[in-house]
């Protein structure tokens, strides 16, 4: 009990030093001192009248959606006397492969800056400041010669690296487990079993109605949708994150995706957030980054082919190269396994003082990366805003796509549940491919750490994506990853090589999610 307590003052601590630094902290003082003028007021019952103010000005909602906020995204207090490195990554050997995963990112980068004789930043001359500013808004119509440029490294070669981890304090012993003998991940972390899947999501058992189903026979869809954005509708009204957290579980009507994807990242769009995205967008304006080629390239080579996405190549590039200046990404870097990137100004190289963050964020774009911003472009088209819930999006999910370590939503973890669930429960058909040296995690792979984007049809991925933000948890990933095994099975039981699974699953965009995840979770596996 006492644990408990002092684990919950701890986290208030953090959270009261975070909201200390805001916006809305500068805001509530102002408010407290204006409404002193009031005639409510009483000197002898100020602090209760001024709660009172807060709760029928709506200021307490503000504040406790950005309490929930820090709740989403604050690690799980450590032990007082724990190392600060615990709180980004427990497991020693996890930081140790993070760290020497980082090492060949930043010699791959400095290779490539080697080799093409570019400097990895560099001031703009004005007239190419003035040239870049005409056209920001049409920066699809550029074709600058990426020829040379290639991507720091591709999924493929992030999932050798997770296949090679081993744990040096575990023996598997001479009578390996039935998953380390078959899987390819080798390291042992707590996952989730099929029966505490089904508690976590619980929504999604087949009695509860969702959107995305069409067949449901508890209730018409057309009778459970009108419903439904009754209830978004007065979710919105109320302000409240947690409400439309939960809200989302059984999925977004269309009309207010927008709005409740916002309200749960906490995101308002104030005219401080507009003039912050301006700046960045000046930053870019005035300064060159080597980084800004990959994120060219990237697009070009993903978005720009996708018939979906294409549409929206300049927001990715708007988003993209604003989001590379961001410092306050940095902030995610104290619970991310990961460490930022630094680089040494000329001729300082190994001098501690001279080091810079490069990029300015800390992260260095993969092969794919854009992908993370496309299917918010259908929701979002003020740049400013669709910057920041996609800066949200990030800091909260995605890194954990990339980065080496034992969290439950990390890439680890989804990997080693996927091989899981299929071997537990398909095990027929793992051994199938496994034999003809078609592992099923090198297919699903890229559909995982992508977050399906670029795989699905958007409208199943945006369904797909309220779960993520529903659940707080990306091991609805590893979940569907299995569930699209579990229903082309009979197909890939006939193949007999990795190229014709590859070809059975080649194709995702006519695969409809939320029957998928329900009927894998609640029908099939038993």
């Amino acid at each position: 009990m006492q644990g408990e307590e002092e684990e919950l003052s701890v986290s208030i601590a953090q959270i009261v030093h975070k909201l200390k630094g805001t916006s809305l902290h500068c805001q509530l003082e102002r408010e407290a001192r204006g409404c002193l003028n009031s005639p409510d007021i009483k000197i002898e019952s100020l602090k209760e009248d001024i709660k009172d103010f807060f709760k029928t000005s709506g200021w307490e909602k503000k504040l406790q959606n950005a309490v929930y906020r820090e709740l989403s995204v604050i690690p799980t207090p450590c032990h007082p006397l724990a190392p600060a490195e615990h709180i980004k990554e427990p497991l020693s050997y996890m930081r140790r492969a993070q760290a020497s995963w980082e090492k060949r990112i930043l010699k791959s980068l400095n290779s490539m800056c080697t080799e093409l004789s570019i400097p990895l930043a560099r001031k703009r001359p004005f007239e190419e400041q003035k040239e870049l500013l005409n056209k920001w808004n049409e920066m699809g119509t550029d074709e600058p010669d990426l020829s040379l440029f290639r991507p720091v490294y591709a999924p493929k070669d992030f999932l050798e690296v997770l296949i090679n981890l081993r744990n040096p304090n575990y023996d598997n012993g001479d009578q390996a487990s039935f998953r380390s003998h078959l899987g390819l991940i080798q390291v042992p972390l707590k996952i989730k079993d099929i029966s505490e899947l089904r508690d976590f999501y619980d929504e999604l058992s087949l009695n509860t109605g969702h959107l995305g189903v069409d067949d449901c026979t508890q209730v018409p869809p057309e009778l459970f949708e009108n419903e439904h954005l009754g209830l978004g509708k007065k979710v919105l009204a109320e302000h409240d994150s947690a409400a439309a957290q939960q809200f989302v579980r059984q999925g977004c009507p269309t009309a207010l995706r927008a709005e409740l994807w916002s309200l749960i990242l906490n995101i308002s769009n104030q005219p401080e957030d507009m003039l912050y995205y301006e700046q960045l967008k000046s930053n870019v304006i005035q300064h060159d980054l080597l980084s800004d080629s990959l994120i060219y390239k990237d697009v070009k080579l993903t978005a720009s082919n996708d018939d979906y996405y294409f549409v929206f190549e300049d927001y990715l590039y708007q988003v993209l190269l604003c989001f590379s200046r961001d410092t306050s990404v940095l902030e995610h870097f104290v619970y991310n396994s990961a460490s930022p990137p630094k680089s040494y100004i000329r001729g300082k190289l190994g001098l501690e003082e001279f080091a810079v963050v490069y990029p300015p964020n800390g992260v260095i774009p993969f092969h794919g990366f854009s992908m993370y911003v496309a299917p918010l472009c259908f929701l979002y088209h003020e740049p400013s805003k669709l910057y920041q819930v996609f800066r949200e999006m990030y800091v909260r999910f995605f890194f954990r796509l990339h980065s080496i370590s034992s969290h439950i939503s990390g890439i680890m973890s989804l990997c080693l549940l996927f091989e899981t669930l299929l071997q537990t429960h398909l095990p027929q058909l793992f051994y199938h491919l496994r034999e003809i040296g078609a592992q099923p995690l090198r297919i699903s792979f890229k559909w995982m750490v992508r977050a399906f984007s670029g795989y699905l049809a958007t409208d199943q991925l945006l369904l797909l994506w309220d779960r993520i933000l529903g659940y707080n948890s990306l091991e609805i990933l590893a979940v569907l990853a299995a569930a699209v095994f579990a229903f082309r099975a009979v197909n890939l039981m006939e193949v007999t090589s990795l190229a014709a699974a590859e070809a059975v699953l080649a194709d995702l965009s006519t695969l409809k999610v939320i029957p998928l995840l329900q009927i894998f979770l609640f029908a099939v596996v038993t």
